[in-house]
Protein backbone atom coordinates (compact mmCIF):
# COMPACT_ATOMS: atom_id res chain seq x y z
CA UNK A 1 0.00 0.00 0.00
CA UNK A 2 1.25 3.44 -0.84
CA UNK A 3 1.81 6.14 1.53
CA UNK A 4 -1.01 8.22 0.43
CA UNK A 5 -3.32 5.30 1.52
CA UNK A 6 -1.73 4.66 4.57
CA UNK A 7 -2.34 8.22 5.61
CA UNK A 8 -5.76 7.81 4.58
CA UNK A 9 -6.20 3.96 6.01
CA UNK A 10 -5.23 6.07 9.33
CA UNK A 11 -7.27 9.00 9.12
CA UNK A 12 -10.19 7.44 8.56
CA UNK A 13 -9.34 4.53 11.54
CA UNK A 14 -7.80 7.64 14.06
CA UNK A 15 -11.37 9.23 13.69
CA UNK A 16 -13.43 6.16 14.39
CA UNK A 17 -10.99 4.86 17.26
CA UNK A 18 -11.62 8.68 18.83
CA UNK A 19 -15.31 8.50 18.64
CA UNK A 20 -15.15 4.72 19.88
CA UNK A 21 -12.61 6.13 23.22
CA UNK A 22 -14.50 9.06 24.43
CA UNK A 23 -12.34 11.99 25.29
CA UNK A 24 -8.89 10.24 23.96
CA UNK A 25 -8.27 11.91 20.55
CA UNK A 26 -5.56 13.51 19.65
CA UNK A 27 -6.69 15.78 16.72
CA UNK A 28 -6.26 15.72 13.40
CA UNK A 29 -2.64 15.20 12.90
CA UNK A 30 -2.87 12.99 16.16
CA UNK A 31 -5.47 10.81 15.10
CA UNK A 32 -3.72 9.81 11.63
CA UNK A 33 -0.80 8.98 13.61
CA UNK A 34 -2.83 7.04 16.44
CA UNK A 35 -4.21 4.97 13.44
CA UNK A 36 -1.23 3.87 11.33
CA UNK A 37 0.19 3.17 15.10
CA UNK A 38 -3.05 0.99 15.26
CA UNK A 39 -2.35 -0.88 12.27
CA UNK A 40 0.84 -1.88 12.94
CA UNK A 41 -0.36 -2.94 16.08
CA UNK A 42 -3.26 -4.61 14.83
CA UNK A 43 -1.36 -6.03 11.90
CA UNK A 44 0.79 -7.63 14.63
CA UNK A 45 -2.03 -8.71 17.76
CA UNK A 46 -5.04 -9.75 15.51
CA UNK A 47 -3.43 -12.76 13.45
CA UNK A 48 -1.68 -14.34 16.68
CA UNK A 49 -4.95 -14.12 18.18
CA UNK A 50 -6.49 -15.97 14.91
CA UNK A 51 -8.88 -13.19 13.94
CA UNK A 52 -8.73 -12.49 10.04
CA UNK A 53 -11.30 -10.07 8.88
CA UNK A 54 -10.39 -10.39 5.19
CA UNK A 55 -8.77 -8.37 2.35
CA UNK A 56 -10.03 -4.96 1.05
CA UNK A 57 -9.91 -1.30 2.09
CA UNK A 58 -12.68 -1.99 4.78
CA UNK A 59 -10.67 -4.53 6.23
CA UNK A 60 -8.07 -2.41 6.59
CA UNK A 61 -9.69 -0.08 7.97
CA UNK A 62 -11.27 -2.16 10.73
CA UNK A 63 -8.24 -3.90 11.51
CA UNK A 64 -6.68 -0.27 12.11
CA UNK A 65 -9.22 1.24 14.01
CA UNK A 66 -9.69 -1.90 16.67
CA UNK A 67 -5.37 -1.42 16.63
CA UNK A 68 -6.31 2.64 17.42
CA UNK A 69 -8.76 1.69 20.18
CA UNK A 70 -6.19 -0.83 21.43
CA UNK A 71 -3.41 2.13 21.41
CA UNK A 72 -6.00 5.56 23.02
CA UNK A 73 -7.10 2.93 25.80
CA UNK A 74 -3.10 2.04 26.39
CA UNK A 75 -2.46 5.99 26.83
CA UNK A 76 -5.66 6.62 28.45
CA UNK A 77 -4.87 4.34 31.51
CA UNK A 78 -1.12 5.76 30.80
CA UNK A 79 -2.46 9.24 31.16
CA UNK A 80 -4.43 8.23 34.33
CA UNK A 81 -1.25 6.67 35.95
Amino acid sequence: MGIIAWIIVGAIAGWLAGLIVKGAGFGLLGNIVVGIVGAVVAGYVLPKLGIHLGVGWVAEIINAAIGGIIVLVILALIRRA
